[in-house]
């Protein structure tokens, strides 16, 4: 054992009168290893994190991830980009609105939304009539009162059946997913990274743990070259091209070849596109219960960018709708208020309608969720793309910036392999 420690603590002498101590030579593959391990899981670190700038707001590029001083992970950066880009990806190849939007049932629509409607229309006629005749609408029978309810409410079926046909044709109009999808993960940008990070998951595993084995390669490599190289420059380039070396073959593994090739007995393709299937199943289950989520959807019609056309579809029916139920109303309210102040609550019921639907759309989540089938749409459409339309799930979190990881990997490399340098003796 006394002769094993003092073979690794005397000094191995190399190029030009240079010495280490043996332990610290043939620690160099391990070295690298860690090096490697190190810049990889840095490097995927600042991928993903943090969520917002961190630093001095100097010098500060919009949708980049540097500022002179200070960081904001990649994807939360380009949250606005990648978010955009994946919605094109999924209204180009895996499902066109329209379609999707069609899969609902007016008359569906219409008995799932029943039960708030009814409560809506009593309460908006009530507050009408209490508003504009209230002494005549306070001696009205309630029996009289039950009959007028019930008359608009039979005319509910047809007005939301025709709302929803109409909203059908016109969907593109009224609906700006892209912006709904955006919007969504630059508020809350946890949302494009979870997307990401779950999907990629096993890749991101990887990426971390190839550092080293990688690393290790290389460092056997760089035994031989400072071996017969007698320079201080040695450790740090050596270093500098593991750290660059490390994160780019980690980086292609992922997504290259593209399409499976055989090399020898083996067949060799991209981890990423071999786990096709899997990654389809993830990424529908996620971009659906956290993006592009029925509630979203909805928010984005009556509140969105488009909602002035929507609007003006809502207000053409909600107007005809009243229309045809106010004639219930005349032989109670006309002759106390006359046609000017009767035509004038009539238009006060579609304006309360108008405003007060939305309160109750809710009650249209689930089957909204059920009819358009979204997840299990993506799902069923992901699994069938070639690998090159695959490859742009996950690549776009990487492509636009690997340059900037791999220098990263290949600066940290460098300062690491740089500390050897206070070991040697000359």
């Amino acid at each position: 054992m006394e002769g094993l420690t003092n073979f690794f603590t005397q000094e191995i002498g190399y190029g030009d009168n240079t010495k280490v101590p043996v332990w610290m030579y043939f620690a160099m593959p391990f070295v690298n290893g860690i090096v490697g391990w190190s810049t990889n899981v840095l490097a995927m670190k600042m991928t993903f994190y943090p969520l917002e700038f961190s630093g001095i707001r100097l010098c500060r590029i919009k949708n980049q991830p540097w500022g002179l001083f200070g960081w904001q992970g990649i994807v939360p950066a380009k949250a606005a980009i990648m978010s955009g880009k994946t919605c094109d990806l999924m209204t180009s190849k895996l499902f066109k609105v329209d379609e999707i939007f069609r899969r609902l049932d007016s008359t569906t629509f219409g008995v799932v939304m029943e039960e708030g409607i009814i409560v809506l229309l009593e309460k908006i006629i009530n507050e009408a009539a209490n508003e504009y005749a209230p002494k005549v609408w306070s001696k009205t029978p309630e029996t009289v009162r039950a009959e007028i309810i019930l008359k608009a409410f039979e005319q509910s079926s047809s007005y939301l059946s025709g709302l929803l046909l109409d909203m059908q044709e016109s969907i593109d109009r009224i609906l700006d997913l892209k912006e709904m999808c955006v919007r969504k993960c630059v508020e809350n940008k946890a949302l494009i990274n979870d997307l990401f990070l779950l999907c990629g998951e096993k890749e991101f595993i990887f990426i971390e743990r190839s550092g080293f084995y990688f690393g290790f390669l290389f460092g056997l490599v760089q035994l031989v070259v400072i071996y017969y190289i007698n320079s201080v420059w040695v450790y740090p380039i050596c270093g500098l091209i593991v750290g660059w070396l490390t994160n780019y073959l980690a980086l292609k593994v992922i997504f290259q070849p593209i399409e499976p090739r055989k090399f020898l007995c083996f067949n060799i393709h991209g981890l990423f596109l071999k786990r096709q299937k899997e990654v389809s199943f993830m990424f529908s289950q996620v971009m659906c219960k956290n993006i592009m989520t029925t509630e979203g959807i909805w928010w984005s019609i009556l509140n969105g960018p488009k909602k002035v056309n929507f609007q003006a579809v809502l207000r053409a029916h909600t107007i005809i709708f009243v229309e045809k139920f106010a004639g219930v109303l005349i032989p109670v309210l006309s002759v106390a208020l006359g046609p000017n102040r009767f035509d004038q609550m009539k238009e006060d019921i579609a304006v309360k309608t108008m405003a007060q639907l939305p309160e109750i759309i809710h009650l249209s989540y689930d089957y909204t969720t059920e009819a358009l089938a979204l997840e299990e749409t993506i799902r069923e459409k992901m699994e069938v793309l070639s690998s090159g339309e695959f490859e742009r799930v996950l690549h776009p979190a990487f492509e636009e910036d690997e340059i900037i990881l791999i220098v990263v990997g290949a600066i940290l490399g460098c300062a690491a392999s740089s500390l050897f340098i206070l070991f040697e003796t000359r």
